[in-house]
């Protein structure tokens, strides 16, 4: 693929390996990770401090039940979510499974995952934009909102008996701080979303080598500076640096074994890392979202895929004609990569020719039209792969991917930057000071 004649056959669903690799390294760490709980009380050096930090911790002290089961839980099915995903992606690499039936698929391997987060956390309120509520109606529209929620809530509630809601305990919110709004169920709905949504971002920034890998170093990267911005703060709460220590802890096993994929199927590829990784990884970055509470930031690490997403959605629901591969085409002769091209075979609706031709005019898509009749007879396919190549002309693919992945980072690094400058100024707040109890 990509490559001049004669071409050898190179092994597929390598991302297996990979996954298999990190889900050992993660059971491995487990003693490592709570061996401060795992240690007899009488063999630490200093009874007093540790006493103290267990009674500010779990708020009782009994000698049998120290370790925070709790913790462990939340490890226990980030890994089997991990394990679940892994093996969706293995089967969709050996059985080709369609989209459409796919799609929906990581929401069933994320269930111990919500589960554990019910039983365990349950925070279920997000922050209203400040400017939000200083809008003529913003009030009476947020207690609209908050009709329909509780009325949600209380339906589900009275069907399966399960009450979503956050507890009151659960914060200490300052009387400065901005309204909230309790979503309960909605907000399961929300992080069952993104567990959908984030394996397959991946999944669909893809076709070229090294970019599956590429943009997951480069998102587990972001990931770690945004953790290291919280636990280098003093402001934090004990649980929000908690938090971002499971983070890390997830994060860098996982760039480990990526970085290490990398060096066999850069360009040009010696191995094809397949539908395993792509699932496995996104997966990844939804379970460190949800579980260190901060799946709405990863939302905002995610926005190049997200562009992706919403610029294929006219192929993907086949609003206009969507091959079955869209990769960029490549030139054996110059060794380049060009656009690829949808064709368009039959009379094309008004509102499609507008919406292409749109589209064009904007510079977000390349038009072939038939010399006589001037009508749209292909255009290049809807990724960001194929979009970067209308922009900057033909590449090669390595130096086509480091493009991808130079965007992926400023995008990345710059949303950091947002989240804590212009974020406290939407917001009213910025979570680095204000703690979670």
């Amino acid at each position: 693929m990509s490559k001049r004649a004669p071409v050898k056959e190179i092994p597929e669903t390598m991302g297996l390996v990979a996954a298999a690799t990190y889900l050992l390294l993660m059971f491995g760490l487990i003693p490592f990770v709570f061996f401060k709980y795992l240690v007899s009380f009488g063999s630490l050096a200093n009874d007093k401090i540790i006493s103290e930090n267990y009674t500010s911790q779990y708020q009782a002290l009994k000698q049998n039940n120290l370790f925070p089961h709790n913790k462990l839980a939340e490890y226990l099915s980030a890994v089997l979510c991990l394990q679940g995903t892994t093996v969706i992606g293995l089967l969709d690499d050996l059985f080709d499974i369609r989209w459409r039936d796919k799609f929906f698929l990581p929401a069933i391997a994320s269930l111990p995952l919500l589960i554990v987060y019910y039983v365990d956390f349950s925070v279920t309120s997000i922050v209203v934009p400040k400017f939000f509520t200083d809008l003529p109606g913003g009030v009476y529209l947020l207690d609209t909102i908050n009709f329909f929620v509780k009325n949600g809530n209380h339906l589900v509630t009275s069907i399966s008996g399960l009450s979503f809601r956050t507890l009151q305990s659960d914060y200490v919110i300052p009387n400065d701080a901005p309204k909230l709004i309790d979503l309960g169920v909605f907000y399961y709905v929300y992080m069952s979303a993104i567990s959908i949504f984030a394996p397959n971002s991946i999944n669909i920034l893809a076709g070229i080598n090294g970019l599956e890998v590429g943009q997951s170093i480069i998102l587990a990267a972001i990931f770690l500076i945004n953790d290291f911005c919280y636990l280098v703060s003093p402001n934090i709460s004990q649980a929000a640096h908690d938090s971002h220590l499971f983070s890390v802890i997830f994060i860098l096993p996982f760039l480990g074994v990526s970085l290490a994929l990398l060096q066999y199927n850069w360009f040009p590829a010696k191995v094809f890392v397949g539908d395993t990784y792509c699932y496995f990884s996104g997966m990844v970055f939804a379970i460190v979202g949800i579980l260190g509470h901060f799946s709405k930031t990863l939302l905002l690490f995610l926005i190049p895929q997200t562009l992706n997403f919403v610029y294929s959605v006219p192929q993907l629901f086949h609003i206009v004609p969507c091959p079955r591969h869209r990769l960029p085409r490549f030139n054996p002769e110059d060794g380049l990569m060009y656009p690829s091209f949808g064709e368009i075979k039959k009379e094309s609706s008004t509102l499609n020719t507008w919406m292409l031709t749109s589209l064009e005019f904007f510079g977000l898509i390349k038009l072939e039209r038939d010399v006589s009749s001037k009508k749209i007879v292909k255009f290049s396919n809807m990724t960001i792969i194929n979009l970067t190549l209308v922009w900057f002309g033909p590449l090669r693919e390595d130096r086509l991917c480091l493009l991808i992945l130079a965007i992926q980072f400023v995008i990345g690094i710059s949303m950091i930057v947002a989240r804590h400058t212009v974020g406290p100024w939407l917001f009213g707040y910025d979570n680095l000071s204000w703690g979670v109890k």
